[in-house]
């Protein structure tokens, strides 16, 4: 009976050695079951935080796939910003200040832009939206004056505009015809202001 106790020792050390490898793939299908999951849960997080965003800028379409826009949406979404550029009743406030009250992110921002259009006749879209800084400095966010011991400038992004290949008016020979191609180009526009040390 010398062997019984290496026995139940040998047993014991399998049940443990089952039962970790039970418990790892547990975890294992937890882990992917929730990465599965965790992706589409953030996105509609999301589109649901867009959704009931005041800022038109922020707004999505819920039915529209966010991973990919056509052109025509993009351009007709950068017609329809400049289009309520045009149409605001309301003087555009050029002054160095915020105002909490108002639901637009440029002017509660302590570098708080303007937005003006940036025309071009040889690009589609003509007219794109492009932020102005109100301020030399920024905004101190107690005493609500401008510091000028910080400085505004702008934030840049590219976006893509369809450019004319050759311009019309600038043909000096009669005899070369200008063809109206298009070039799918990327142009930088400042979209916004930070404050910088």
């Amino acid at each position: 009976m010398e062997w019984a106790p290496k026995l139940l020792v040998f047993c014991a050390l399998c049940l443990s050695f089952a039962l970790d490898a039970t418990a790892e793939t547990k975890e294992q299908s937890k882990s992917a079951k929730g990465k599965k999951r965790g992706p589409t849960k953030v996105k509609i997080q999301r589109l649901r935080a867009q959704e009931s965003s005041p800022d038109p800028v922020l707004r999505v379409n819920p039915g529209a796939s966010t991973d990919y826009t056509l052109v025509e949406d993009y351009e007709q979404s950068i017609h329809e910003m400049v289009k309520q550029l045009k149409n605001i009743s309301e003087p555009q406030d050029s002054k160095c200040q915020v105002n909490l009250r108002l639901w637009m992110s440029n002017k509660r921002s302590l570098s708080p832009w303007a937005y003006r259009i940036n025309h071009d006749a040889t690009r589609i879209p003509v007219d794109i939206p492009e932020a102005l800084c109100l301020c030399a400095g920024c905004i101190n966010p107690f005493t609500m004056q401008e510091d000028r011991s910080l400085v505004s400038i702008p934030i840049y992004s590219k976006i893509p505009v369809r450019r004319l290949l050759c311009d019309p008016s600038k043909t000096r020979r009669k005899k070369k015809k200008c063809h109206k191609e298009y070039k799918m180009v990327m142009e930088t526009v400042a979209v916004g202001c930070t404050c910088i040390f």
